[in-house]
């Protein structure tokens, strides 16, 4: 599996609108058939480990795929049991995930770190419109909430600016939030990462990880200017693909963060 799924990374780094594009035709040149007929999971030496007819899977680093975490594992079991007659890495978000913490940000935890601390200090939310007023009025509703709670965490305050002009955060604030990244492991930065480039803010990716805000709270906070777009101008079907697309990464990343959600 490693040439397949090295491929989809690649494409993914592109961005969302030529991960899905190159995703989707990976799937109709190369795509492996299945080759298992059973997926489980097995607890071994304190890790949960996804097995295929009984074979621990291995990243396309050639390291196990194990979790400490058994909802995670079970999670990754059922993306690996919902293919069908033939593989595709674009529809395993939480396998693609975990593979990008075990190959590469358990190595280079720090400057992931740091690269999501720089998003902080020029997060999305920071940045509004002038106008129209009910788009003010709701980027207002959904963010400041969020601006509120980070200054109370990081004992600091945030600038607001109008347009798209760089405002500069205070150092101390993002040192803040810097150090705040600390207590997390590889995995869940590789969460926090993935949620920060689909919203565009470290802010909502860590309200989401510290439980401070429902995850579909967060969701509709980091869509506030397309909804209102799309209510606009609608909505064409790339588009809605594409957000679909990111959605399920946004999914798996709650996952992580959150856990399962509770059954009513």
């Amino acid at each position: 599996m490693r040439d397949i799924f090295e491929q989809i990374a690649d494409d993914i780094a592109k961005g969302p609108v030529d991960a899905v594009q190159a995703a989707r035709e990976h799937t109709k040149r190369n795509l492996p058939k299945r080759f298992y007929e059973r997926v489980s999971v097995e607890l071994k030496d304190d890790v949960f480990a996804v097995l295929l007819d009984g074979r621990s899977i291995k990243t396309p680093g050639r390291n196990a795929l194990v979790f400490k975490d058994e909802v995670i594992a079970e999670g990754v079991a059922a993306e690996w049991e919902l293919q069908e007659e033939e593989i595709d890495p674009a529809t395993m978000p939480l396998t693609r995930i975990a593979h990008s913490a075990i190959d590469a940000v358990e190595d280079k935890f720090a400057e992931v770190a740091d690269e999501i601390t720089r998003y902080a200090g020029n997060d999305h939310l920071c940045y509004r419109a002038a106008s129209p007023a009910e788009l003010v009025t709701r980027q207002k509703n959904q963010w400041d909430p969020v601006l509120g709670w980070a200054e109370t965490l990081f004992a600091g305050r945030f600038k607001l600016v109008e347009g798209i002009m760089h405002v500069a955060q205070d150092e101390a604030v993002t040192t803040a939030y810097r150090a705040q990244l600390g207590k997390y492991d590889a995995l869940q930065l590789t969460a926090i990462h993935t949620v920060t480039s689909i919203s565009g803010s470290a802010l909502l990716a860590l309200a989401l990880a510290e439980k401070a805000f429902e995850a579909d709270v967060v969701w509709s906070a980091a869509h506030v200017d397309e909804d209102w777009n799309i209510e606009q101008w609608g909505q064409d079907e790339e588009a809605a693909r594409i957000r679909r697309f990111k959605n399920d990464e946004f999914n798996a990343a709650v996952l992580i963060l959150v856990g399962a959600p509770e059954e009513s």
